[in-house]
């Protein structure tokens, strides 16, 4: 198992291109199931969750080829309607191939997904859209069957904008004769970019980012050429960790809009954000100032996937901030790795109370999730002395090779085998 070893106490100055969304690539990914011709999607990002899916849609018979960071995928030839437990465990986003398959099969079996334990998450939302569109769901030995034989066209209202529960039901839909309608639709924009890809196919969807999503459905899909949008959480963390270690970084490839409510948090400190065109410069000199009550919140809030980097950043800034964690009940699990460090942080449900201290303390920690382990990462930065973080597999997930990037700015950060 690799580990980080972090020294702590380095400015960061310097450019970073950041890579294409997570979290924009694995539904476009499901949604190549839907075109029977080749799919070129450039920027490949090879993150560990990207390789599930692929490994995910190459079981069902796709045909993958990375062509340099371009990859073409053929599904003209698929032979199953099925994704096995061994496979679905692995990332969370598996549970996207339902909307995926039943757009082309009109039937479907996946296992019950993987990926971080932060909470819940139930999928309780795309079920009940699945069924408001006519689909029979039955939830059995650790799989679910879907039966869409009678699948139609209909006005689906979700009980909460969810993102994933949005994206599964473009994608059942744009095949579906009759226009659907997706109301109290999530907003954020890798939204949007799945609607973009379905377009770009010869879909026939609009509204994305509004909160009401018309899908029309045509009768096929064809082959195209596309770039997902790049990785604003990735830019996030990049962008807090510059406010917590101090100095100048160039963030290139990222939309400032996309980043409104984070850049508006990191104004209040003592950083200063220049945006332009896709460009976000952060610089940052002095102690950071506490920002208060947080509250992560579904687009255009706070996103909930920079939440521990916020508290990270909380812990070592002037005064006293309370996060509110209002989208997953379990994401406080690196807190108790903090405390090593010696930060002064008290959790009551989803709160957290967050007294800054003048300074954190190199520790051996362990990543418990995605994001929890890039706050330990951000931590490490900035701490007096040496932080080992292990369990990297977690931050891998969503991030290659985070130690280059950081080391590329300045950090002093390697990854070691045990």
């Amino acid at each position: 198992m690799s580990k980080l070893l972090i020294h702590g106490g380095h400015k960061l100055f310097g450019e970073i291109n950041i890579p294409a969304a997570k979290n924009s690539y694995l539904p476009i990914l499901a949604a190549c199931v839907l075109c029977e011709e080749e799919i070129v999607l450039h920027n490949y990002p090879d993150y560990t969750d990207t390789q599930s899916m692929c490994g995910i849609l190459s079981s069902i018979g796709a045909n993958i080829t990375n062509n340099g960071g371009d990859l073409l995928i053929d599904a003209s030839s698929l032979f199953s309607w099925g994704v096995e437990s061994e496979l679905a465990c692995q990332v969370r986003s598996s549970i996207f191939m339902l909307g995926a398959l039943l757009g082309r099969f009109r039937k479907a079996r996946v296992a019950y997904p993987g990926g971080c334990e932060i909470g819940a998450r139930p999928i309780d939302i795309h079920l009940s859209g699945f069924r408001k569109l006519g689909v029979k769901v039955e939830e059995r030995h650790g799989y679910i069957y879907c039966d869409a034989s009678k699948m139609h066209a209909s006005t689906v209202l979700l009980e909460f904008p969810s993102v994933g529960a949005t994206e599964s039901l473009m994608m059942a839909s744009v095949l579906l004769p009759g226009e659907t309608r997706l109301l109290n639709a999530a907003k954020e924009p890798e939204i949007e970019d799945l609607q973009n890809f379905l377009v770009a196919m010869g879909a026939d969807v609009c509204g994305a980012g509004s909160g009401e999503i018309v899908i029309k459905g045509v009768k096929k899909l064809h082959g195209c050429s596309y770039t997902p949008i790049n990785d604003r959480i990735i830019a996030g963390t990049y962008m807090i960790a510059t406010a917590m270690c101090g100095g100048e970084v160039l963030l290139k490839g990222v939309k400032a809009e996309h980043l409104r409510a984070l850049i508006d948090k990191l104004d209040k400190t003592a950083c200063v954000i220049e945006a332009k065109n896709d460009t976000i410069k952060v610089i940052s000199d002095g102690k950071p100032i506490a920002l208060g009550k947080v509250e992560t919140s579904v687009y255009p809030g706070l996103p909930t996937d920079l939440q521990a980097q916020i508290l990270a950043l909380s812990s070592i800034s002037k005064g006293s901030s309370m996060i509110v964690e209002n989208v997953f009940e379990s994401r406080f699990k690196h807190v108790p790795e903090l405390v090593k460090m010696g930060a002064d942080v008290h959790v009551k449900d989803r709160v957290a109370f967050v007294r800054g201290v003048e300074r954190l303390y190199g520790a051996s920690v362990s990543g418990m999730e995605l994001r929890g382990t890039a706050s330990l990462v951000l931590a490490g930065l900035v701490a007096e002395g040496y932080t080992t973080v292990s369990n990297i597999r977690h931050v891998d997930r969503g991030y290659k090779n985070i130690e280059n990037d950081l080391a590329s700015l300045g950090a002093d950060i390697k990854r070691i085998d045990d």
